[in-house]
Parts: C-alpha cells; structure tokens; sequence
C-alpha cells in the first residue's frame, strides 16, 4: 500500500478505531477520588505492613496480588517511557481480550479509464493484526529496615528499580521478541529499507537510501530509531576534510537530528556488524502496544523472613504489533553473520 490514498483512507480507520477503544476521558467525580484515595492508601498500608486491608478487596486478583491504584499506575507508565523507547514513540491501547485489527492489502488508488470501457476495480486482500496478551513479571527484595524505616520512601524505589527492570524487558521484546509467550520484535515486522553498501559498515549513503525507501506519508513523521553504536558510527564519519559529515548535528537548536529526522538510540538493536539490523526509520505511532488490566503488585512476606527481607513481585500482560508494516524501515548491514560461540 504505497499510494497516498491508501494511506490516508488506511489512517482514518485506525485513527478512529483508535478513538472508539479510549472513548471519551471522563473526569472522575468527587465520590470516585474519595474512593481512589482510600484504596490508594489502604494499598501502601499493605505493601508496607504486609497486613491486607478490606479496601483492597475491590483490586485483589485472588492471587495474593492487588492491581496499583490508577495515579500510581500513570506514574509507572511515564517511568517505563523512560527506559524503552518504543514506548514513547507507540501507541498504547487498553485491552480486555484478543484485539483484532483488520488490514488491507493491495488497494488500488486511481486508474485511466478507456472511453466507454468498464472501471477495472483491484481486489484488496484483508488480514488480521492479532493483539493478545502475554504477562511479564519482575522482583525486588526489600529489608525489613528499609520497611520500617520512615526515611525511604517504598513507592518512589518500587517505581524506579521496576521501570528499570519491565522497561528493559519490554524493549528486548518489542525490538526482538520471538512471540513466544511473548511479543513479536518489530525487526521481524517491518521491512528491510536498505542493506548498507559496505560489508559490516554502514556510512551516509546508506541511510539516504533507508530514508527514501520509506513512501512519503510515512517519512512525513519519520524518526530514527538507532543503536549506541550506529550513533557512534554515523558521528565519526568525516568529509575528505576531515570535518564531520554530520557537523550540522552538533550544533543546536537540535542536535539529535539527522537529514531533518529526529533521533532515539536503542540499547536492543543490533551493533553495526554483519547480518545485523542497528537502525530503524518509520512513523512508530503504527506501533501499537495493548496492555491488558492494569499492573498488579504482590508482597511475598514469608519466603525470605528468615533473610530479614521481603520480596515485591509486579505483573503485567501486554502485546504489542507494527500495525501497518510498510510504516517503519530497517537498514541491515551487509555480509555473513558470525557464527554464535559454542558453549
């Protein structure tokens, strides 16, 4: 689907599905925020305590565990924004079950018509984009000194040492994920823009051509996403001079620009090596990342008292799929990969 017809009459679907999935936002009333209040206190009581308090009944999963109250849950999201950045560049979407998203294929835009002869109409193939839900779960231990003491602050290093840990995690899977019990990396989704000129290097010339492989509708929003060492790379190359290439980018207002599109460094794409894949070019709001429920967040009290420790345990379910694959380019390195160590 390169056309720009296509593509807008493609974008408006999804913008609207889009809309229909998070509706309209209501602001909570006052009876709604006294409610939130108090499970959001009784919530840090146990998690301090480890005594469950009634008001978390509403959010138990049965398991021991308690969904995070929703100020807190926003506070997680801004903070795993941090640490994976497809988060930031996505689209994140609230689901309950498999989402489907329908998807045409071979659209044809306008065609010349013969005088007096019938309109030749092209035949769109349809698939499926499935959005499902696989859980992910990291912990952390905490003493009992540190529980007790008045000085931590237990919300503020459950956020952070979490967001490090899911973050990381969601990225490795997003960008290479096999979509066994997990999800799919977008490098097996999106199509390979550009393969570089020079075995196991990559220089400019290269990624012009990952920027003009990608159709114009989607370069409008287009923006680098590349590995520490791509960057590296990119930012030593020099003119027969010996002035960088790449001068302009170190200058302000935006040095994080190269050929007009903004950069995000990735630490799980690839090195710049044979066979690898360290950069990305693409509108990223077609990637879409379905979280299923809320965040939940369990206390395991007596497993390591005899360590004078306790252990948290948060949980997610999430998916996420390049919607529209066409959307996002990758520049894949020239040459033979090196064969994995044997162990």
């Amino acid at each position: 689907m390169s056309n720009t017809r296509s593509y807008k009459e493609l974008k408006q679907r999804l913008d609207a599905m889009y809309a229909e999935i998070h509706g309209q936002k209501v602001e909570p009333d006052a009876e709604a925020k006294k409610q939130a209040a108090v499970y959001n206190r009784a919530f840090w009581e146990t998690m301090h305590t480890g005594m469950p308090r009634n008001e978390l009944k509403v959010g138990s999963d049965g398991a021991g565990g308690y969904l995070v109250p929703d100020t807190y849950d926003d506070r997680l999201v801004q903070a795993l924004e941090e640490e994976n950045v497809l988060r930031k560049l996505g689209t994140t979407i609230p689901t309950t079950q498999k989402f489907h998203i329908p998807v045409a294929h071979g659209i044809k835009g306008a065609a010349w018509v013969v005088e007096g002869q019938p309109y030749s109409f092209g035949e769109a193939e349809f698939s499926k984009v499935v959005i499902d839900a696989h859980k992910l779960a990291a912990s952390i231990l905490a003493s009992d000194e540190m529980l007790e003491d008045d000085g931590v602050d237990l919300e503020e290093y459950i956020k952070t040492v979490f967001a490090e840990q899911i973050g990381a995690a969601e990225e490795d899977a997003f960008i290479r994920g096999t979509g066994k019990h997990k999800p799919q990396g977008i490098i097996y989704q999106a199509e390979v823009g550009a393969v570089s000129a020079t075995e196991g290097s990559i220089n400019m010339d290269d990624m012009v051509n990952l920027q003009y492989s990608l159709d114009r509708p989607y370069r409008e929003k287009a923006v680098w996403v590349m590995s520490d060492d791509a960057y590296r790379v990119l930012r030593k190359i020099t003119h027969h001079n010996g002035r960088p290439l790449w001068e302009n980018a170190l200058q302000k207002p935006d040095p994080n620009t190269l050929l007009g599109h903004k950069i995000y460094v990735c630490r799980s794409l690839d090195k710049v090596v044979p066979g690898g894949i360290p950069v990305m070019l693409g509108d990223f709001s077609y990637f879409w990342i379905g979280e299923r429920g809320k965040r939940v967040l369990k206390r395991l009290t007596e497993r390591f008292a005899d360590r004078g420790q306790v252990a948290f345990i948060m949980s997610e379910r999430i998916d996420a799929k390049l919607v529209l694959p066409e959307a996002v380019k990758t520049l894949k390195v020239s040459g033979t990969p090196a064969e994995p160590d044997e162990e």
